[in-house]
């Protein structure tokens, strides 16, 4: 027994190790690509490839980014931005759950709305810029119904997944034990259905965050998306590059975030575990 022990200690080090060599040498690389990609930006308008006027060189977005983070207004726009898809992620992640649990665990609802389903989730949500703005102008209303309806979509459907996952030998054995139906799902339909779950809650908040930018850049509701389409009607191109640049920056922390929430959750689930083993 001793020995095994002494010999396991040093292979889990040794996993370790690699692993953290492995995430060390991927992390360099993302951040060689991403020089690389700057140092593109700046010398492809410089020789000619491109008209400055269409791309500037990386060096005058630069500028016009560093301008943009001393202006009050710029901060306004980031935070109706963050405020729209903030707000229309969390009602269509309330919305998907409740709605996917009740037609997912009630077989004759499933099969009932299914085709209705398949229907309205194809259709996409810029198609509703008429109708929301005819609705709601073009305020934050206009934004939250864009977000939520497609955001919606992608939680609704993984949670159906989830609950047809369930394991019906569980189902059975918890229904011998005497558990009732919230109990059930509480113990049994909950833990199975959360990975799916969570991976709706990403990609609905990478939607959520396309279709908020989407409606200010189309209708005009304050936010980045709205100032993208100011500077572009001005010709401050530089300006326009540095905007995108900023919802390109957002995305990549929506997605960190939305990554640490899954990994936080579901440190207890085996395939987490094994993830982390390897």
């Amino acid at each position: 027994m001793t020995s095994t022990t002494t010999l396991a200690a040093p292979a889990r080090k040794s996993r370790a190790g690699a692993a953290g060599r492995l995430l060390g040498g991927s992390a360099l690389l993302g951040v060689l690509g991403f020089a690389t990609f700057v140092a593109l930006l700046e010398v492809v308008p410089r020789i000619g490839l491109v008209s400055p006027d269409y791309l500037p060189p990386a060096s005058r977005i630069g500028v016009a980014l560093a301008e943009l983070v001393g202006e009050a207004s710029f901060w306004t726009a980031l935070g109706d931005t963050v405020r729209g898809w903030f707000l229309g992620l969390v009602i269509a992640v309330v919305l998907g759950i409740a709605v996917g649990f009740v037609i997912g665990t009630v077989p004759v609802l499933r099969e009932f709305t299914a085709s209705t389903i398949e229907f309205l989730r194809p259709i996409p949500s810029v198609a509703l810029i008429p109708l929301a703005v005819l609705v709601f102008g073009t305020d934050l209303r206009s934004v939250l119904l864009l977000v939520v309806y497609a955001s919606f979509w992608q939680v609704l459907v993984q949670v159906l997944y989830g609950v047809q996952d369930v394991d019906p030998v569980a189902q059975e054995t918890a229904r011998t034990f005497g558990l009732d139906r919230w109990a059930r799902m509480r113990h049994v339909t909950w833990p199975t259905a959360l990975p799916y779950v969570l991976t709706g809650v990403r990609l609905a908040a990478a939607v959520a965050l396309i279709l908020a930018i989407t409606a200010e850049l189309i209708i005009g509701a304050p936010g980045l998306g709205n100032e993208i389409g100011v500077a572009q009607s001005g010709g401050a191109i530089p300006r326009m590059y540095a905007l995108v640049i900023v919802t390109g920056l957002l995305g990549v922390a929506v997605n960190v975030l939305a990554r640490r929430l899954e990994r936080w959750l579901l440190s207890w689930h085996p395939s987490l575990r094994r993830e982390v083993a390897a």
